[in-house]
Protein backbone atom coordinates (compact mmCIF):
# COMPACT_ATOMS: atom_id res chain seq x y z
CA UNK A 1 0.00 0.00 0.00
CA UNK A 2 1.15 3.52 -0.73
CA UNK A 3 1.93 5.75 2.26
CA UNK A 4 -0.84 7.91 3.70
CA UNK A 5 0.38 11.51 3.64
CA UNK A 6 -1.69 14.10 5.48
CA UNK A 7 -1.93 17.83 4.83
CA UNK A 8 -4.30 19.19 7.45
CA UNK A 9 -4.40 16.75 10.39
CA UNK A 10 -3.44 17.68 13.94
CA UNK A 11 -3.64 16.05 17.37
CA UNK A 12 -5.45 18.56 19.54
CA UNK A 13 -5.11 16.49 22.73
CA UNK A 14 -4.69 13.01 24.15
CA UNK A 15 -5.60 11.92 27.68
CA UNK A 16 -5.54 8.62 29.53
CA UNK A 17 -7.21 7.10 32.57
CA UNK A 18 -5.68 4.24 34.55
CA UNK A 19 -7.20 1.82 37.08
CA UNK A 20 -6.09 2.06 40.71
CA UNK A 21 -6.02 -1.71 41.38
CA UNK A 22 -2.47 -2.99 40.89
CA UNK A 23 -1.73 -6.71 40.47
CA UNK A 24 1.91 -7.76 40.59
CA UNK A 25 3.42 -10.61 38.65
CA UNK A 26 4.43 -12.12 42.01
CA UNK A 27 0.77 -12.13 43.11
CA UNK A 28 -0.27 -13.96 39.94
CA UNK A 29 2.47 -16.55 40.45
CA UNK A 30 1.37 -16.98 44.06
CA UNK A 31 -2.08 -18.00 42.82
CA UNK A 32 -0.41 -20.46 40.44
CA UNK A 33 2.20 -21.76 42.89
CA UNK A 34 0.86 -25.33 43.10
CA UNK A 35 0.78 -25.66 39.31
CA UNK A 36 4.19 -24.05 38.83
CA UNK A 37 5.75 -26.35 41.43
CA UNK A 38 4.19 -29.40 39.81
CA UNK A 39 5.35 -28.59 36.25
CA UNK A 40 8.82 -27.49 37.39
CA UNK A 41 8.69 -23.72 36.81
CA UNK A 42 10.56 -21.49 39.25
CA UNK A 43 9.03 -18.31 40.74
CA UNK A 44 9.83 -15.04 38.98
CA UNK A 45 9.28 -16.36 35.46
CA UNK A 46 6.65 -13.77 34.46
CA UNK A 47 8.76 -10.74 35.31
CA UNK A 48 11.94 -12.55 34.32
CA UNK A 49 10.76 -13.27 30.77
CA UNK A 50 8.65 -10.17 30.14
CA UNK A 51 10.07 -7.45 32.38
CA UNK A 52 6.52 -6.78 33.59
CA UNK A 53 6.38 -6.52 37.37
CA UNK A 54 2.77 -5.31 37.63
CA UNK A 55 -0.35 -4.44 35.68
CA UNK A 56 -3.67 -2.80 36.51
CA UNK A 57 -7.29 -3.97 36.57
CA UNK A 58 -10.52 -2.01 36.46
CA UNK A 59 -13.32 -3.19 38.72
CA UNK A 60 -15.05 -6.29 37.39
CA UNK A 61 -18.25 -4.35 36.63
CA UNK A 62 -16.47 -1.60 34.66
CA UNK A 63 -17.02 -2.17 30.97
CA UNK A 64 -14.98 -0.99 28.00
CA UNK A 65 -17.49 1.77 27.25
CA UNK A 66 -17.41 2.98 30.87
CA UNK A 67 -13.66 3.48 31.01
CA UNK A 68 -13.43 4.81 27.44
CA UNK A 69 -16.02 7.40 28.49
CA UNK A 70 -13.82 8.39 31.47
CA UNK A 71 -10.91 9.13 29.14
CA UNK A 72 -13.17 10.93 26.64
CA UNK A 73 -14.63 13.18 29.34
CA UNK A 74 -11.09 14.00 30.41
CA UNK A 75 -9.91 15.02 26.93
CA UNK A 76 -13.08 17.04 26.24
CA UNK A 77 -12.64 18.94 29.50
CA UNK A 78 -8.95 19.46 28.73
CA UNK A 79 -9.66 21.02 25.32
CA UNK A 80 -12.97 22.76 25.94
CA UNK A 81 -14.18 21.65 22.52
CA UNK A 82 -18.02 21.67 22.38
CA UNK A 83 -19.52 18.21 22.07
CA UNK A 84 -21.61 19.25 19.09
CA UNK A 85 -18.36 19.98 17.21
CA UNK A 86 -17.31 16.30 17.26
CA UNK A 87 -18.13 14.92 13.83
CA UNK A 88 -16.96 11.33 14.26
CA UNK A 89 -16.29 8.94 17.14
CA UNK A 90 -14.25 5.74 16.65
CA UNK A 91 -13.69 3.09 19.33
CA UNK A 92 -10.78 0.69 18.94
CA UNK A 93 -11.32 -1.38 22.10
CA UNK A 94 -10.48 -5.06 21.99
CA UNK A 95 -12.51 -5.36 25.20
CA UNK A 96 -16.25 -5.29 24.44
CA UNK A 97 -19.36 -4.70 26.51
CA UNK A 98 -21.42 -6.79 24.08
CA UNK A 99 -21.10 -8.39 20.65
CA UNK A 100 -23.51 -5.67 19.62
CA UNK A 101 -24.11 -2.75 19.79
CA UNK A 102 -20.71 -1.22 19.14
CA UNK A 103 -18.63 0.18 21.99
CA UNK A 104 -18.59 3.43 20.00
CA UNK A 105 -22.38 3.74 20.14
CA UNK A 106 -22.36 3.23 23.92
CA UNK A 107 -19.66 5.87 24.42
CA UNK A 108 -21.49 8.21 22.01
CA UNK A 109 -24.62 7.84 24.15
CA UNK A 110 -22.72 8.29 27.41
CA UNK A 111 -21.19 11.53 26.13
CA UNK A 112 -24.50 12.74 24.66
CA UNK A 113 -22.82 13.61 21.39
CA UNK A 114 -24.83 15.13 18.56
CA UNK A 115 -26.94 13.00 16.23
CA UNK A 116 -24.83 14.12 13.27
CA UNK A 117 -21.69 12.59 14.86
CA UNK A 118 -21.09 9.27 13.11
CA UNK A 119 -19.74 6.47 15.30
CA UNK A 120 -18.35 2.98 14.79
CA UNK A 121 -15.84 0.44 16.09
CA UNK A 122 -12.56 -0.18 14.29
CA UNK A 123 -10.86 -3.40 15.34
CA UNK A 124 -7.38 -4.55 14.43
CA UNK A 125 -5.98 -6.05 17.64
CA UNK A 126 -3.18 -3.95 19.15
CA UNK A 127 -2.90 -1.81 16.00
CA UNK A 128 -6.46 -0.47 16.09
CA UNK A 129 -5.80 2.98 17.54
CA UNK A 130 -3.10 3.89 15.02
CA UNK A 131 -5.37 2.63 12.22
CA UNK A 132 -8.18 4.80 13.57
CA UNK A 133 -5.89 7.84 13.56
CA UNK A 134 -5.18 7.22 9.87
CA UNK A 135 -8.87 6.73 9.07
CA UNK A 136 -9.89 9.86 10.95
CA UNK A 137 -7.06 11.74 9.30
CA UNK A 138 -8.40 10.88 5.85
CA UNK A 139 -11.86 12.18 6.83
CA UNK A 140 -10.35 15.42 8.11
CA UNK A 141 -8.21 15.88 5.00
CA UNK A 142 -11.28 15.24 2.85
CA UNK A 143 -13.19 17.98 4.68
CA UNK A 144 -15.82 15.61 6.09
CA UNK A 145 -15.19 16.46 9.75
CA UNK A 146 -13.41 19.23 11.64
CA UNK A 147 -13.02 17.34 14.93
CA UNK A 148 -12.85 13.60 15.53
CA UNK A 149 -12.69 11.63 18.78
CA UNK A 150 -10.94 8.25 19.10
CA UNK A 151 -11.37 6.20 22.28
CA UNK A 152 -10.12 2.91 23.68
CA UNK A 153 -10.97 1.14 26.91
CA UNK A 154 -9.31 -2.13 27.92
CA UNK A 155 -9.98 -4.30 30.97
CA UNK A 156 -7.89 -7.47 31.08
CA UNK A 157 -9.27 -8.64 34.43
CA UNK A 158 -11.75 -11.15 32.96
CA UNK A 159 -9.30 -12.95 30.68
CA UNK A 160 -6.41 -12.94 33.17
CA UNK A 161 -8.54 -14.28 36.04
CA UNK A 162 -10.11 -16.93 33.78
CA UNK A 163 -6.62 -17.97 32.66
CA UNK A 164 -5.39 -18.25 36.26
CA UNK A 165 -8.38 -20.45 37.12
CA UNK A 166 -7.73 -22.65 34.10
CA UNK A 167 -4.00 -23.02 34.82
CA UNK A 168 -4.73 -24.03 38.42
CA UNK A 169 -6.37 -27.23 37.23
CA UNK A 170 -4.49 -30.41 38.21
CA UNK A 171 -4.19 -31.54 34.60
CA UNK A 172 -2.35 -28.39 33.45
CA UNK A 173 0.72 -29.23 31.38
CA UNK A 174 3.87 -27.14 30.73
CA UNK A 175 2.68 -26.43 27.19
CA UNK A 176 -0.60 -25.03 28.56
CA UNK A 177 1.34 -22.51 30.64
CA UNK A 178 3.55 -21.67 27.66
CA UNK A 179 0.62 -21.15 25.29
CA UNK A 180 -1.27 -18.92 27.74
CA UNK A 181 1.74 -17.11 29.23
CA UNK A 182 1.15 -13.93 27.18
CA UNK A 183 -2.30 -13.55 28.72
CA UNK A 184 -0.71 -13.11 32.15
CA UNK A 185 1.14 -10.02 30.88
CA UNK A 186 -2.01 -8.13 29.87
CA UNK A 187 -2.92 -4.86 31.56
CA UNK A 188 -5.76 -2.35 31.53
CA UNK A 189 -6.24 1.31 30.73
CA UNK A 190 -8.29 3.84 28.78
CA UNK A 191 -7.36 6.66 26.44
CA UNK A 192 -8.99 9.28 24.22
CA UNK A 193 -7.61 11.51 21.49
CA UNK A 194 -9.09 14.44 19.59
CA UNK A 195 -7.87 14.96 16.03
CA UNK A 196 -8.82 18.09 14.17
CA UNK A 197 -8.22 20.15 11.05
CA UNK A 198 -4.90 21.94 11.26
CA UNK A 199 -6.60 25.34 10.91
CA UNK A 200 -8.59 24.67 14.11
CA UNK A 201 -5.69 23.30 16.15
CA UNK A 202 -4.30 25.18 19.13
CA UNK A 203 -1.42 22.83 19.97
CA UNK A 204 0.42 22.40 16.67
CA UNK A 205 0.88 18.61 16.96
CA UNK A 206 0.81 17.63 13.28
CA UNK A 207 0.24 14.14 11.86
CA UNK A 208 2.50 13.89 8.81
CA UNK A 209 1.80 10.44 7.43
CA UNK A 210 1.90 6.70 7.99
CA UNK A 211 2.77 3.40 6.37
CA UNK A 212 1.25 -0.04 6.95
CA UNK A 213 2.23 -3.57 5.96
CA UNK A 214 0.67 -6.98 6.56
CA UNK A 215 1.92 -10.54 7.03
CA UNK A 216 -1.37 -12.39 7.42
CA UNK A 217 0.18 -15.76 6.73
CA UNK A 218 0.90 -15.53 10.47
CA UNK A 219 -2.68 -14.61 11.41
CA UNK A 220 -3.22 -17.60 13.72
CA UNK A 221 -0.19 -17.16 15.97
CA UNK A 222 -2.22 -15.27 18.58
CA UNK A 223 -5.91 -16.08 19.08
CA UNK A 224 -8.04 -14.31 21.66
CA UNK A 225 -11.49 -14.72 23.18
CA UNK A 226 -13.11 -12.95 26.14
CA UNK A 227 -11.87 -15.61 28.56
CA UNK A 228 -8.87 -17.13 26.79
CA UNK A 229 -5.93 -16.11 24.66
CA UNK A 230 -3.29 -18.42 23.25
CA UNK A 231 -0.10 -17.23 21.60
CA UNK A 232 3.07 -18.68 20.17
CA UNK A 233 5.13 -15.89 21.72
CA UNK A 234 8.44 -16.87 20.14
CA UNK A 235 7.01 -16.91 16.61
CA UNK A 236 5.06 -13.70 17.19
CA UNK A 237 8.35 -12.08 18.17
CA UNK A 238 10.29 -13.47 15.21
CA UNK A 239 7.74 -12.72 12.51
CA UNK A 240 6.51 -9.51 14.15
CA UNK A 241 9.99 -7.98 14.14
CA UNK A 242 10.54 -9.24 10.59
CA UNK A 243 7.37 -7.37 9.55
CA UNK A 244 8.43 -4.30 11.53
CA UNK A 245 11.71 -4.18 9.60
CA UNK A 246 9.86 -4.19 6.26
CA UNK A 247 7.53 -1.46 7.52
CA UNK A 248 10.48 0.56 8.81
CA UNK A 249 12.24 0.30 5.46
CA UNK A 250 9.10 1.50 3.67
CA UNK A 251 8.78 4.40 6.11
CA UNK A 252 12.41 5.37 5.48
CA UNK A 253 11.76 5.55 1.74
CA UNK A 254 8.37 7.28 1.81
CA UNK A 255 8.07 9.48 4.93
CA UNK A 256 10.05 12.68 5.42
CA UNK A 257 12.80 12.66 8.06
CA UNK A 258 12.24 8.99 8.90
CA UNK A 259 15.50 7.64 10.30
CA UNK A 260 16.77 6.94 13.79
CA UNK A 261 18.98 10.02 13.60
CA UNK A 262 16.01 12.26 12.71
CA UNK A 263 13.41 10.79 15.08
CA UNK A 264 13.48 12.31 18.56
CA UNK A 265 11.20 9.86 20.38
CA UNK A 266 9.48 6.52 19.84
CA UNK A 267 6.00 5.67 21.15
CA UNK A 268 5.90 1.89 20.60
CA UNK A 269 3.32 -0.75 21.27
CA UNK A 270 4.94 -2.58 24.19
CA UNK A 271 4.76 -6.30 24.86
CA UNK A 272 7.90 -7.14 26.83
CA UNK A 273 11.52 -6.23 27.48
CA UNK A 274 12.75 -8.94 25.11
CA UNK A 275 10.53 -7.69 22.28
CA UNK A 276 11.90 -4.17 22.68
CA UNK A 277 15.49 -5.40 22.69
CA UNK A 278 15.05 -7.43 19.51
CA UNK A 279 13.17 -4.59 17.81
CA UNK A 280 15.89 -2.07 18.64
CA UNK A 281 18.59 -4.40 17.36
CA UNK A 282 16.78 -5.30 14.11
CA UNK A 283 15.77 -1.72 13.22
CA UNK A 284 18.84 0.03 14.60
CA UNK A 285 16.88 2.17 17.06
CA UNK A 286 18.36 4.18 19.94
CA UNK A 287 16.89 2.59 23.11
CA UNK A 288 16.86 5.79 25.18
CA UNK A 289 14.50 7.39 22.66
CA UNK A 290 11.69 5.01 23.68
CA UNK A 291 9.14 6.02 26.28
CA UNK A 292 8.47 2.73 28.08
CA UNK A 293 5.75 1.84 30.57
CA UNK A 294 5.32 -1.92 30.14
CA UNK A 295 7.05 -2.76 33.48
CA UNK A 296 4.15 -1.15 35.39
CA UNK A 297 1.25 -1.31 32.90
CA UNK A 298 1.87 -4.56 31.03
CA UNK A 299 0.54 -5.07 27.52
CA UNK A 300 -2.53 -2.82 27.22
CA UNK A 301 -3.36 -3.66 23.63
CA UNK A 302 -4.43 -0.84 21.28
CA UNK A 303 -4.44 1.60 24.20
CA UNK A 304 -0.65 1.23 24.57
CA UNK A 305 0.57 3.63 21.87
CA UNK A 306 -1.74 6.55 22.73
CA UNK A 307 -1.30 6.07 26.51
CA UNK A 308 2.46 6.10 25.97
CA UNK A 309 2.10 9.32 23.94
CA UNK A 310 -0.04 10.92 26.65
CA UNK A 311 2.40 10.01 29.41
CA UNK A 312 5.42 11.11 27.37
CA UNK A 313 3.83 14.53 26.80
CA UNK A 314 2.87 14.94 30.47
CA UNK A 315 6.34 13.95 31.69
CA UNK A 316 8.20 16.21 29.26
CA UNK A 317 9.75 13.25 27.44
CA UNK A 318 8.60 14.93 24.23
CA UNK A 319 8.54 18.66 23.56
CA UNK A 320 7.15 21.00 20.94
CA UNK A 321 8.77 20.43 17.57
CA UNK A 322 10.01 16.90 18.31
CA UNK A 323 9.68 14.33 15.55
CA UNK A 324 7.74 11.49 17.17
CA UNK A 325 7.28 7.98 15.75
CA UNK A 326 4.17 6.00 16.67
CA UNK A 327 4.86 2.31 16.08
CA UNK A 328 2.49 -0.61 16.44
CA UNK A 329 2.38 -4.32 15.66
CA UNK A 330 -0.83 -6.26 16.08
CA UNK A 331 -1.98 -9.86 15.89
CA UNK A 332 -2.80 -10.63 12.32
CA UNK A 333 0.10 -9.79 11.74
CA UNK A 334 -0.12 -6.09 10.86
CA UNK A 335 2.26 -3.20 11.43
CA UNK A 336 1.89 0.58 11.15
CA UNK A 337 4.33 3.42 11.70
CA UNK A 338 3.16 7.04 11.88
CA UNK A 339 5.12 10.29 11.77
CA UNK A 340 4.02 13.11 14.09
CA UNK A 341 5.61 16.52 14.62
CA UNK A 342 4.83 17.36 18.23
Amino acid sequence: MKPMLFKNVAIEAVACALPTTIITSAEIESQLSTTLDRIGIKPGIIEGLSGIRERRFWDIDQQASDVATLAAEKVLKQTGIPREAIGCLISTSVSKDYIEPSVASLVHGNLKLADHCINYDLGNACLGFVNAMASMGMMIDAGLVDYGLIVDGENSREVVEATIDRLRRPDTKPEDFRDQFATLTLGSGAVAMILCHRDRATTGHVVNGSVTRAATRHSRLCLGQRDKMTADASKVLIFGVELAKKTWDQACSSLNRWSDAQIDAYMPHQVSRRNMEVLNDKLGLTPKKHHLNFPTLGNIGPAAVPITLSQAAESGHIRSGDHVALMGIGSGLNCSMMSVTW
